[in-house]
């Protein structure tokens, strides 16, 4: 911020908060970095300094701390838009509260180009760090590169959680949940369209679904299950295979929100009523899922508080080596007009 003076306005200066504080200029930088060697009482007559003073610290003055860039890579390469940007905003709602910049990185997964343009990225903006999002959070090969390279990285729900920091949800009993409440309905002939197999979620979601029907004493269909890219078009193709089955599913349980929406454009084709004639049930609950119709029952994943809780932990260890962690995060079963009661048909 800035204050007037002599009819213009003049920027406030760290050396006129370190006056204020009664510190030195490093004090006060260590400070709005969040440092970890700054004493309680003396960190607090900083921060009321910067308050008073209506502080806003510029690049180079909090470069004054050590050799930081204060920016960190957002990498993605997910056929997800929707899940795509609601981690985005998380991460980014968490470098705004820490002052750092947010570079958006779209890489190819398991392409040499993706290491390449990482090395790029890095000459050009010097980021302090990663933020991942699957299949790139379980790409050995990307991930080997920015350990050699020294970069901290954290991971959004990666299949390994071992070693890494980052967020995680317990995607097996978040399915088994759903499939559950599918098996109350009185279905019986419950499809999956798997995600993409090189997202860590995927296998567990596919786990989930088989054991939960498993625990029910219902045997698993291999033709029940179809693969998909966590794309629409996928769901499309994958609602098409499953609806052409001599006995069709009476139920679709897709593994993302966008696939769900996808079995739907399909039963809409075909003059099947959701949830009467078909239930459909997703994963995420992006947007999405409730701008279509019916609204779709789904599991909430909080997206946005992963990309947010994500950057936090990716910030702690940039301050301190080892300090950051991988985080459980809750999820919550949302029941929506999609699913219903099994044609009597199936009951």
């Amino acid at each position: 911020m800035s204050h007037k003076a002599a009819g213009r306005r003049v920027r406030v200066t760290i050396e006129e908060v370190a006056a204020a504080a009664g510190v030195s200029i490093k004090t006060v930088s260590r400070v709005l970095n969040r440092e970890s060697n700054v004493r309680p009482e003396t960190r607090q007559r900083v921060e009321d300094a910067a308050s008073r003073l209506q502080y806003r610290p510029s690049h180079s003055a909090r470069s004054l701390a050590g050799p930081r860039s204060f920016m960190v890579t957002f990498a993605y390469d997910n056929p997800s838009q929707n899940y795509v940007m609601e981690i985005q905003a998380g991460v980014l709602e968490a470098c705004r509260t820490q002052h750092y910049h947010l570079v958006l990185a779209p890489l190819t997964y398991a392409a040499p180009r993706a290491i390449t343009d990482t090395d790029e990225l890095l000459s050009h903006y010097g980021s302090d760090g990663f933020v991942l999002i699957p299949p790139l959070a379980d790409d050995a090969g990307f991930l080997a590169h920015l350990r050699e390279r020294g970069i901290p990285f954290a991971c959004v729900s990666p299949r390994c959680v071992e070693g890494r920091i980052g967020v995680t949800v317990d995607d097996r009993a978040a399915v088994g949940e759903l499939v559950a409440h599918l098996l109350a309905l009185g279905h019986r002939d419950i499809a999956h369209i798997s995600g993409h197999p090189d997202h860590g979620a995927s296998p567990w979601r596919l786990q989930g679904y088989r054991e939960a029907l498993q625990q029910a004493g219902i045997a698993v269909r291999q033709d029940y299950i179809v693969q998909g890219e966590f794309t629409f078009e996928s769901g499309i193709e994958g609602a098409r295979r499953l609806l052409d089955l001599p006995r069709r599913p009476s139920a679709i349980f897709a593994a993302n929100d966008d696939m769900a929406a996808g079995v739907l454009r399909v039963a809409a084709e075909r003059g099947f009523a959701v949830p009467f004639d078909l239930s459909v049930c997703g994963f995420d609950d992006t947007p999405l899922s409730r701008h279509v119709s019916p609204p779709l029952t789904t599991v909430r994943q909080p997206t946005r508080d992963m990309g947010r809780i994500a950057a936090l932990e990716l910030f702690r260890e940039i301050r301190e080596r080892g300090a950051g962690t991988m985080i459980a995060m809750p999820y919550e079963l949302c029941l929506r007009a999609s699913t219903g009661l099994a044609p009597r048909s199936w009951a």
